[in-house]
């Protein structure tokens, strides 16, 4: 018996049904696997995980943050806003929802470059654009006698 499109000389392993459903498991593995590594290396690429320093760490000179604004200081993991001339709030600058290092702030709005999750640092850390939902990490934050931020 022939099929449309096959001659009778074909033969079943070789013939265009096999050949399509070799493809089709071939392309459902890969894509598994493409699913896996992308998975699995974003859980191992993005380690941190947020946390306050051990020990008090000196950021720098309090007029480097704008009020109303925040800024990052990436060595030490940290964000501070100022959202009024005189306080000072300091946030772990890793995300909450697999610890990637925060972009610099636009004015207070602090965000993800990983999964764009976007946080508020002057209202609590608060999460408003997911994926993640929990806040920053609160870091206690002063102004030395010498106006120098210090973290910790």
């Amino acid at each position: 018996m022939t099929f449309p499109g096959r001659s009778a000389s074909s033969s079943a392993s070789t013939g265009p049904l096999r050949s399509r459903r070799t493809v089709l498991r071939g392309a459902a593995i890969a894509s598994v696997g493409v699913a896996a590594t992308c998975l699995t290396g974003c859980e191992h690429r993005y380690e941190a995980k947020p946390e306050a320093p051990d020990e008090p760490v000196e950021l720098g000179p309090a007029d480097e943050v704008p009020v109303g604004g925040a800024r990052l200081y990436e060595r030490a993991r940290l964000l501070v806003s100022r959202p009024e001339e005189d306080t000072f709030l300091a946030w772990s600058a890793v995300c909450t929802h697999l610890g990637c290092l925060l972009s610099p702030p636009e004015g207070a709005i602090a965000e993800c470059p990983c999964h764009n999750s976007r946080f508020d640092t002057i209202d609590g850390g608060r999460p408003l654009a997911g994926p993640a939902y929990d806040p920053l990490l609160s870091v206690p934050v002063r102004m030395n006698d010498e106006g120098v931020l210090v973290a910790g």
